[in-house]
């Protein structure tokens, strides 16, 4: 299991690949992935234990200079996020439905983890800036009261930063909305 996540995001795709390699020659680090992702951007997600990822975002985050968009490291991070980041996730409760939208795709991330931390409620997707123009956004489920606690402190550990975009709860929602959602 993983103990700490880092995740670095910045928008140039040239300075994230030489971040990455930065962030696997710091520490001892395990690389979940680095990606490019539009508009031009560039994502780094790994993982290890605290001192470890903390040290290699550092780095990172020092080759990548002036073109990091966001940074995070996440000590505990729940296994929910991770899963829904690789979208295995499957939909078991539909009384309400919570999104939250975002203008830094790391802010999806930890966004994500607080909200499933602070509610009884199911991550379904963690969906970080492909195809939607560099905006993320998180989708959960759960009971009404739930989801709204979740969206609540999920979009507060981005508004801090200027990363909100949006966010919604809906109760009862269609299947169909699930559906499209997936």
């Amino acid at each position: 299991m993983m103990e700490t996540i880092g995740f670095l995001e910045t928008n140039s795709i040239a300075k994230g690949v030489e971040a990455a390699d930065f962030i696997l020659k710091a520490a001892e680090v395990e690389l979940l992935f680095a990606k490019p992702v539009c508009p031009g951007k560039y994502n780094i997600l790994f993982c290890g234990e605290v001192a470890a990822v903390t040290a290699s975002l550092e780095a990172g985050e020092r080759s990548a200079e002036h073109f990091v968009v966001d940074k995070v490291v996440i000590p505990r991070v729940h296994p929910q996020v991770i899963a829904a980041i690789n979208l295995a996730s499957p939909v078991t409760d539909v009384n309400a439905v919570g999104v939250m939208e975002f203008y830094s795709i790391t802010a999806a991330v930890y966004a994500a983890d607080a909200a499933v931390k602070a509610a009884e409620v199911d991550l379904m997707d963690v969906r970080l800036g492909t195809g939607i123009g560099g905006k993320s956004f998180v989708v959960l489920t759960g009971d009404v009261a739930a989801v709204g606690e979740a969206v609540k402190a999920g979009v507060a550990t981005a508004e801090e930063q200027g990363f909100v975009v949006s966010s919604v709860v809906i109760p009862n929602p269609r299947r169909e909305i699930f559906e499209a959602l997936m």
